[in-house]
């Protein structure tokens, strides 16, 4: 009889050993998957970062290169005369261009648009009598651009403001009076 209650003994201890090792087994199981997850977003955010860094690799570059570009448009521009040497330029302009927005790269709109502190930068403000001008641009100074969805350079820009021609308060004859 003590054989048989040594048996159950030794069976209900397998048992309880079986049910030990399971329980080790689905801890690390989950473990492995918890680490598996970890390892697959690593690689996820690895290779968006690397994606980011080859999208805006040239930025520095662009931040050099774009016054050139800049430069050479205010010439064919301003330039009175024609002649096969500004045809050539024009096309250089062209060529500058198509590189450009190969590369990602887009001028910001700014001209007769709504002002964004986003992509603009306000060197100046034109007064209007017109409420509905107030927050336009009058007009660009300096381009801005934008790489892909990221702003590299601000537009320079001239924004109306609007001002009221009944404000009493603020004409300037009454602002001398008020600072003496």
């Amino acid at each position: 009889m003590s054989e048989k209650k040594d048996q159950q003994v030794d069976k209900s201890k397998q048992k309880k050993e079986i049910k030990d090792w399971k329980k080790k087994c689905e801890e690390l199981e989950e473990c492995y998957k918890r680490a598996l997850a970890d390892y697959q977003n690593l690689l996820k955010q690895t290779a968006r970062e690397k994606e980011e860094f080859v999208k805006y690799a040239a930025e520095r570059f662009l931040h050099d290169i774009l016054p050139v570009y800049d430069n050479l448009k205010m010439a064919v521009e301003h330039h009175k005369e024609g002649g096969s040497w500004l045809e050539g330029v024009k096309y250089v302009v062209k060529q500058f261009k198509t590189v450009l927005e190969g590369m990602g790269v887009s001028e910001v709109k700014a001209e007769n648009e709504r002002f964004s502190h986003e992509t603009m930068e306000a060197i100046e403000s034109q007064d209007t009598k017109d409420k509905e001008q107030d927050g336009i641009v009058v007009r660009v100074l300096r381009p801005g651009y934008i790489l892909h969805d990221k702003v590299i350079i601000p537009a320079k820009v001239v924004v109306y403001r609007y001002k009221d021609v009944n404000d009493k308060e603020n004409a300037p004859e009454n602002k001398k009076k008020k600072d003496k």
